[in-house]
């Protein structure tokens, strides 16, 4: 069960972070999310999400970042390890369902940037 849960190390929490994952990685798009990758060397991987007020309502924006994150604790057994993961909600992303969501996470994360990153599925 330990397998399925979110640690508090496993998340993006200092600025600097981001803005290093901004800078040096790679970033791929869908009409929802704007997904950006940098390897690390902590042995882990770790999940930012970025939901501007754009989105809509603080119930709205929790919503999606309550998807995101639920998402990243079920498959991050799948997703290549030692990566910092930043997700940015897009207009639009609050209307997605959760089976949406994970589509489109998907999509982008197993078939863009990691393809592109020349790294597989661990």
């Amino acid at each position: 069960m330990a397998l399925y849960t979110l640690k508090r190390h496993e998340r993006i929490k200092k600025r600097r972070d981001y803005t290093l994952v901004y800078r040096h990685g790679i970033t791929a798009e869908s009409p929802h999310f704007k997904i950006t990758v940098l390897p690390n060397s902590l042995g882990w991987s770790r999940i930012g999400i970025t939901v501007s007020r754009k989105i809509g309502t603080a119930v709205r924006r929790n919503m999606i970042k309550r998807r995101i994150r639920e998402y990243f604790r079920l498959h991050k057994a799948m997703l290549p390890h030692s990566h910092d993961i930043v997700v940015t909600a897009k207009q639009g992303a609050c209307s997605l369902s959760y089976a949406g969501t994970v589509g489109e996470l998907e999509r982008v994360l197993l078939h863009t940037v990691f393809q592109h990153a020349g790294t597989s599925r661990a």
